[in-house]
């Protein structure tokens, strides 16, 4: 058995076709694979996991209708043109029974050609409404995999439509909470965590900031923050000019990143962060209760729409960016926090929205998709 994966971007887009292929490389002794990508974060990811790799020159439309965004929109679609003959020349080289794609700018060449050539392909859209790559070949590809129920209908094909879920680590399921408690070295106190991504996001930074000295004047509960890399530049000065000192309040604690994010969410009662696919299936197979402030800065403003799915269901609290503040989001923390009954309700939710063996889904479907043709 032969195999493309393609995808590329960020690592939402990546790591779930590496955790496919991975269990397709455990289990398939004879399957090559093959990835195919552009110049974003999956020339350093997927080499590093082990997979070969095939770059192909491709860029993302621009949504904007100025001039400049015109101008790049228009150099896209001719290098489009001579991508899609690099990707055909790679295909017929390889000879894949299947194409999978997980997302991202990049994965367009190939899915497309792909099933121009009448090859087998399958797209998996992580986010609760699909991607401009995903909505290109929605009606050419054989199989979508979603990742929720409800996401049927966001397609003119529902027959197509494969209710997968969206592969995460199996940590993120089986860590202990009292071990991951233990080796925090939490007390009794309920536990909160914050993150904003690998980067951080400068804004949302500075107002966990002033959330945090808020809530450093009680010591309610205990709080890890992790701030991203470019956070970790300026928000611990910026925390001692507000007057906080953060040696004094053991209980806040603030990091760059969060390096065993199982352990830390299997330990916490309550989680603040964004709503991008990754994060959302973790927090539905770890059962986190989450306060979610989407990212407005994203296509067709897929964070809110991610996390309006756990929201409906009873499973997170939901703010925007620009209704935040750090007096807002001290009050909604303590409200959960002081209502155990709610955070249980929460919990059993997202159990409910869990889907524990996406990556199980995924192989059987594209085995049983490779053996129909």
């Amino acid at each position: 058995m032969k195999l493309v994966f393609t995808c590329g971007g960020t690592g939402g887009h990546i790591y779930p076709a590496i955790a496919v292929a991975n269990m397709f490389r455990q289990r398939e002794k004879d399957c090559e694979i093959l990835f195919i990508g552009s110049d974003g974060m999956e020339q350093d990811i997927v080499p590093r996991a082990g997979f070969p790799l095939k770059s192909v020159k491709v860029s993302g439309f621009q949504r904007k209708l100025t001039p400049k965004a015109l101008c790049e929109n228009l150099r896209t679609f001719f290098t489009l043109r001579s991508s899609m003959a690099e990707v055909k020349k790679i295909l017929q080289e390889f000879s894949p029974d299947c194409i999978i794609g997980t997302g991202g700018y990049a994965s367009f060449p190939a899915l497309k050609m792909g099933a121009k050539l009448g090859i087998p392909t399958v797209v998996h859209e992580s986010n609760a409404v699909p991607g401009l790559a995903t909505r290109l070949v929605a009606d050419q590809v054989d199989r979508i995999l979603v990742a929720f129920p409800q996401c049927r209908e966001n397609y003119r094909n529902p027959e197509k439509v494969v209710v997968t879920g969206t592969p995460t680590r199996e940590e993120f399921l089986y860590t202990s909470r009292e071990k991951a408690r233990k080796d925090l070295q939490l007390d009794e106190r309920p536990m909160v965590l914050s993150c904003w991504g690998s980067l951080g996001a400068r804004e949302m930074n500075k107002k966990i900031a002033d959330f945090m000295v808020l809530e450093s004047q009680e010591d309610r509960f205990q709080h890890i923050h992790a701030t991203g890399s470019y956070g970790w530049r300026w928000m611990p000065d910026h925390v001692r000019a507000l007057g906080l000192d953060l040696e004094k309040h053991p209980n806040l604690r603030m990091q760059e990143y969060i390096y065993d994010m199982p352990s830390a969410m299997a330990a916490t009662d309550l989680m603040i962060c964004r709503a991008g696919a990754a994060t959302i299936s973790e927090l539905t197979v770890s059962s986190t209760p989450a306060i979610i402030v989407p990212s407005p800065n994203v296509a067709d403003n897929h964070q809110e729409k991610n996390a309006r799915v756990l929201e409906q269901a009873g499973a997170a609290v939901v703010i925007r960016e620009q209704e935040l503040t750090a007096e807002k989001l001290l009050s909604t923390v303590e409200d959960l926090l002081q209502n155990p009954e709610k955070l249980i309700k929460m919990r059993k939710a997202l159990t409910t929205l869990a889907v524990v063996d996406a990556t199980e889904r995924i192989y059987t479907t594209i085995r049983e998709l490779c053996h129909s043709h």
